[in-house]
C-alpha cells in the first residue's frame, strides 16, 4: 500500500523527530482517529481543559484557509514567524536525512513534526492530535497517548485504507497502544468487532461512548443551536446550551465526554462545570456553518457517504420541509454516488462546481453520476467556484436556502465570498 508516493512506516517520522531531539516524547496526548467527527471531538475536549485552566495543544487536519489552523494552543493558532522558523529548521534536518538515504519527509509529515516542536517549546499540559488518515501509519502515530480515541468508521480514503470496513478499521486500530484506554464512537459491529481485538491484544480497555447519556430537547432544537442534558458516571449538565449544529454533533459530543471522564478519573482537575463554559462557546468552520442569514447560507464538508448521511439528518431537523439549492463539488477519488445521493433529498437544483485541487479533474463526471442515481434532478454545471455560488444565490426561490457542501477545497473559496479576512 503506497500512501502519498511514500512506503508506509513510520521510520522516515522516527527519524525526523529523532533529529529534532524527540520533542513527541515530551507531551502528554489525547490521540483521534475516525472516519468523521474528529475535528468536534478534539475541539470540545481541548477548549474544556482550557476552561479548567490547563494549557492545551491541538493539532488538526485538514485545514480551511491556512496551514496556521492547524496548530494551536489554547484556540490560538502559532504564529507565522514561529511556524516559518519551524520549517527552516527542519528543511536544514531533512538534507541530513537525504544524505543518509531516507526519502523526502510528506507535507503532513513536516506538519506534525511542526506540531510537536511546538507544543513541546510551549510545555503545554497536555496536546489533542488528530490523525491525518487512517492510523497505523499516520505520522502522528508515534506516540503513547493518555486515551486513545476512534470516533467512528465508514467508507474513505479506501484507495489506501482497504475496500471494507474491517480492512479500514484494522487501520484505524493502529492507533490503539498497549494498556492504553480507547474511547469508540458509534459504529457498526464489523469494525467494533476489529478494534475490541485488537484492544484485547494489548490489553487496551475500551469504553464506548454509549455509556454517556445526551438527551437533547427536540423543541429547542434550532440554528442557534440546542438544549442538551449530559449525563455520565462523574459528568453531568442539564439543559445546556450546546452552539454545534447537526445530530451528528451529539455522538461527538458522547465521544469527548467520555474521554474527559477518564481524564477526570486519572487525576485531570476538570468538571462539570468547566464542560458547561464551553459548549455554548463552540464553532467549528465548515460544518453545518451559517455564512450567511438572508437569505440562508450554510456550509458543510460532506465529503462522504457517512459525512453526506449526517449532513441529511440534521437538514431535515433543522429546516424541516424546506426546499435548498446545493452548490456540490466532491473529489475524484471519493465514493460520488454514496455521498451525493443523501445530499439531494429537498433538493430543487444541484449546481455542480470543481473544487480547486488537481483531484478535481473529472469534476464533470458527477452529473453522470447524477443521472444513474436520480435522472430527473435539475442541475447545472459550472466550474469556477464563485460563479457557481453567486448562480446558486439567484436560483433561490421564497423560502429555500443554500448549501455549499462537499471538498475542504470547495470551502476554502467559497468561505471566503461570505467571510472575507
Amino acid at each position: 500500500m503506497t500512501i502519498l508516493g511514500s512506503k508506509p512506516g513510520l521510520e522516515r517520522m522516527e527519524r525526523l523527530l529523532e533529529l529534532m531531539g524527540s520533542p513527541e516524547q515530551k507531551g502528554q496526548y489525547i490521540h483521534i482517529a475516525g472516519t468523521n467527527g474528529k475535528g468536534s471531538t478534539s475541539l470540545i475536549i481541548a477548549s474544556t481543559l482550557s476552561a479548567a485552566g490547563y494549557r492545551v495543544g491541538r493539532f488538526i487536519s485538514p485545514h480551511l484557509h491556512s496551514y496556521f489552523e492547524r496548530i494551536s494552543i489554547d484556540g490560538k493558532r502559532v504564529p507565522a514567524p514561529r511556524f516559518m522558523a519551524y520549517l527552516e529548521r527542519i528543511e536544514s534536518l531533512v538534507q541530513i536525512m537525504l544524505r543518509e538515504g531516507y526519502s523526502r519527509p510528506t507535507e503532513f509529515e513536516v506538519l506534525t513534526a511542526v506540531a510537536f516542536q511546538y507544543f513541546a517549546d510551549e510545555k503545554v499540559d497536555l496536546a489533542v492530535m488528530e490523525v491525518g488518515m487512517g492510523g497505523s501509519y499516520d505520522s502522528t502515530n508515534v506516540i503513547v497517548p493518555l486515551v486513545s480515541v476512534i470516533t467512528g468508521i465508514d467508507y474513505d480514503h479506501m484507495q489506501y485504507l482497504g475496500n471494507t470496513l474491517s480492512e479500514i478499521a484494522e487501520n484505524k486500530a493502529g492507533i490503539i497502544k498497549a494498556k492504553v484506554p480507547v474511547v469508540i464512537g458509534a459504529m457498526g459491529k464489523e469494525a467494533r468487532m476489529v478494534i475490541y481485538e485488537k484492544a484485547r491484544v494489548l490489553q487496551a480497555p475500551v469504553f464506548e461512548s454509549s455509556r454517556v447519556s445526551i438527551y437533547s430537547y427536540p423543541e429547542s432544537v434550532s440554528l442557534e443551536g440546542r438544549l442538551v442534558d449530559i449525563d455520565s458516571e462523574t459528568l453531568a449538565c442539564v439543559k445546556q446550551p450546546y452552539s454545534l449544529l447537526g445530530e451528528y454533533q451529539l455522538q461527538n459530543l458522547a465521544t469527548a465526554t467520555a474521554v474527559l471522564e477518564l481524564l477526570k478519573k486519572a487525576g485531570y482537575s476538570v468538571d462539570s462545570e468547566h464542560l458547561s463554559r464551553t459548549l455554548d462557546q463552540l464553532s467549528l468552520p465548515g460544518r453545518l456553518e451559517i455564512l450567511q442569514r438572508d437569505p440562508l447560507v450554510l456550509a458543510d464538508v460532506a465529503h462522504n457517504p457517512q459525512g453526506a448521511r449526517a449532513l441529511a439528518d440534521s437538514l431535515r431537523l433543522l429546516l424541516p420541509g424546506q426546499k435548498k439549492v446545493m452548490v456540490c463539488g466532491i473529489l475524484d477519488d471519493k465514493d460520488i454516488q454514496h455521498t451525493l445521493e443523501p445530499l439531494l433529498e429537498s433538493t430543487r437544483l444541484c449546481v455542480f462546481t470543481r473544487p480547486e485541487s488537481p483531484r478535481a479533474v473529472h469534476w464533470k463526471h458527477i452529473a453522470q453520476m447524477l443521472g444513474q442515481v436520480m435522472p430527473e434532478q435539475p442541475y447545472l454545471m459550472i466550474e469556477r467556484i464563485d460563479h457557481a455560488v453567486r448562480r446558486g444565490l439567484d436560483e433561490l426561490g421564497k423560502e429555500e436556502f443554500l448549501l455549499i457542501t462537499g471538498s475542504f477545497y470547495l470551502l476554502d473559496h467559497a468561505r471566503r465570498i461570505f467571510l472575507p479576512s
